[in-house]
């Protein structure tokens, strides 16, 4: 199947969104009327603009409020669709989108209904055009798509098929399944978006929270497959109503939704190997960053074991946990995570499926003898490295001679805490799971909580043995100038079997909490007086889930203006990653700045 897209998926003039839609390596387009009214350019020339580019124009939408009408407001539309045909020959467009009416003036009639759509369709006709008849979730009359399907069937002429919107299909919680029984060749067009489950009017859910395949909530690959099944074998045509995407920029959105297409059909793409875990996690920092987060990695019981060869890195390490500190940066700057590495089973089919996602691998820079990594670029701009089993990428260290202390207990990475830019929240959750093949731990609604500054959202993927875990997390709305928070803070979780001993070693707390969080858990999980005061003590926080896993977890201050360290104990196979406890987290790191602040004041 060709894959097309709608020009409202994107954002821009129409030549915008023609050249993204290209670039991204389309082979059609739905165009919308909105962007035909416009632009400079004339039917014909917009013909000519996507021959050029490769683009054929697959479908002109909308065109409404037809159906099922008195006899004089039939003559109008007659007319007005004569005049749409027109603008499609100038077009070379052979599809017209029809949706079911809203208008107060159509009637319950499904006879008249089909009637009137074969005379559109013979009309239609002469003019070599096809009419596919869509049926509006919210449509007045007919808001199924059996119900449409039934018109259509009534009508019986052969250029009237149906249009198969997966949004107006599966928001309406019918079951999709007959599908698979519509008549070979009368599925004329099928238009795909994702979403999340939402309660609220359907009209406002279409128009504004569409997604691509892959990151919301609806099983696309079914609705294919019923459609590939009734014979369908025209476009597969991303139709996406969505507030941020219609602002983004186009080619990045367009490579996002035509990656979106090429995850949905999971079975041509390279199978994702198994991930062993979290390899190394790269901190740029500077001048002024960098002996902070050196203190704190030292006050952790990591060890300063590994020099680069070549470049101002340096390899901190504690049993399987490994930072590298990158001093390599060219503007000043807070601390941040600007690459992680996972251990592949196969390195290089990972790259492949990474290229074939639309996310090329390309080489490090390095000198003679040093390992050969290459790294995908994640929708924040950190690098992902991927490598293999036997850890080649530690041959580039030299060893300081400082040797691995037996540290304060951390075994290995357990998660990575990644904030993401408010426009690429979508985009990163299906880059991580269809690049790396991690998979979903929340729903796809994720976590919300009321952060000090505003509403956060938080969304968990890992791999099947949870060895590699990202929580991504995005402020719902971009914040006010004058909140005084940690811009896209990052951190990186270690794991531990005994907090209470790591949190002992360390010298705790290491980020005070307040007395009333520990009032309130014992209000709510009433823990044993000795846990509690055990909490209370080492600064830790506490979460139980449904089944009775638990979570002990700690956190340090803010390191560098933006990254901070997090260490968390699993007990009964808690999956969570503490989201209920970032509140308190954030207030409390607020706090310390604060103190902090007002001391180097004093001093």
């Amino acid at each position: 199947m060709t894959r097309g897209i709608a020009t409202v998926c994107l954002s821009g003039t129409l030549d915008d969104k023609l050249a993204a839609a290209a670039a991204a390596g389309f082979d059609g387009i739905e165009l919308f009327e909105n962007d035909l009214v416009v632009s400079p350019r004339s039917p014909a020339e917009i013909r000519a603009r996507c021959a050029d580019l490769g683009l054929t124009i697959d479908l002109y939408q909308p065109f409404r409020d037809f159906e099922a009408v008195p006899p004089a407001l039939l003559r109008a539309n007659l007319a007005r669709a004569e005049r749409k045909f027109a603008v499609m020959a100038g077009l070379g467009a052979d599809t017209l989108l029809v949706c079911s009416s809203v208008s107060p003036d159509t009637r319950a009639d499904d006879d008249l209904a089909a009637e009137q759509l074969a005379l559109l369709a013979d009309r239609a006709a002469e003019h070599g055009i096809r009419v596919a008849y869509e049926a509006l979730a919210w449509g007045r009359h007919v808001s199924t798509w059996d119900h449409s399907w039934r018109i259509v069937q009534r009508a019986g002429h052969p250029a009237l098929g149906l249009c198969l919107d997966s949004f107006h299909v599966l928001s309406r919680d019918s079951d999709p399944a007959g599908i698979a029984g519509i008549t070979p060749g009368k599925i004329f067009h099928v238009q795909l978006a994702d979403a999340p489950r939402l309660r609220m009017d359907v009209l406002q859910w279409s128009r504004h929270h569409r997604l691509f395949p892959g990151q919301g909530a609806f099983d696309l690959p079914r609705f294919v497959a019923l459609a590939r099944a009734a014979g369908y074998g025209g476009p597969l045509s991303l139709e996406v109503f969505n507030d941020v995407f219609r602002q983004a920029d186009p080619y990045r959105t367009a490579v996002d939704a035509m990656r979106s297409l090429i995850a949905l059909e999971e079975e041509r793409l390279p199978p994702a190997p198994e991930l062993a875990g979290h390899a190394f996690t790269e901190l740029a920092v500077d001048h002024r960053t960098g002996p902070e987060l050196r203190d704190t990695l030292r006050r952790l019981g990591f060890a300063h074991t590994g020099r680069h060869r070549t470049k101002p890195v340096e390899l901190w390490e504690q049993q399987a946990c490994r930072i590298v500190l990158n001093s390599a940066v060219t503007t000043p700057g807070p601390a941040r995570v600007s690459a992680f590495a996972v251990t592949s089973a196969e390195p290089r089919h990972s790259l492949v499926r990474a290229e074939a996602l639309l996310a090329p691998a390309h080489p490090n820079v390095r000198g003679p003898g040093e390992a050969e990594l290459a790294a995908i670029t994640a929708p924040d701009g950190a690098s992902v490295f991927v490598t293999g089993p036997g850890d080649v990428w530690r041959r580039d260290f030299l060893a300081t001679g400082e040797p691995a202390a037996p540290g304060a207990g951390l075994l290995a990475t357990d998660h990575l805490g990644l904030s993401q830019p408010f426009d690429h929240f979508d985009e990163a959750r299906l880059f991580y799971r269809s690049v790396l093949g991690l998979s979903d731990l929340t729903s796809f609604l994720g976590e919300e909580f009321a952060a000090p500054y505003g509403m956060m959202r938080t969304h968990d993927v890992a791999n099947a043995a949870r060895t590699v875990r990202i929580a991504l997390t995005v402020a719902l709305l971009h914040r006010g100038g004058w909140a005084p928070a940690v811009t896209d803070p990052q951190h990186v979780a270690f794991r531990t079997a005994d907090i209470k001993a790591t949190a002992a070693a360390i010298g705790a707390p290491v980020l005070p909490v307040p007395d009333n969080y520990y009032a309130d858990l014992d209000a709510r999980f009433a823990l044993p007086a000795g846990q509690l005061a055990t909490l209370r003590r080492y600064g830790l926080l506490y979460d139980r889930d449904p089944h009775g896993g638990e979570l002990l977890h700690l956190y340090t201050p803010v390191l560098g203006g933006r990254v901070f360290f997090e260490i968390v104990e699993r007990r009964g196979g808690h999956d969570g990653s503490g989201a209920a406890n970032a509140p308190v987290r954030m207030a409390a790191q607020r706090h310390h700045r604060l103190l902090t602040s007002s001391r180097q004041d004093a001093g």
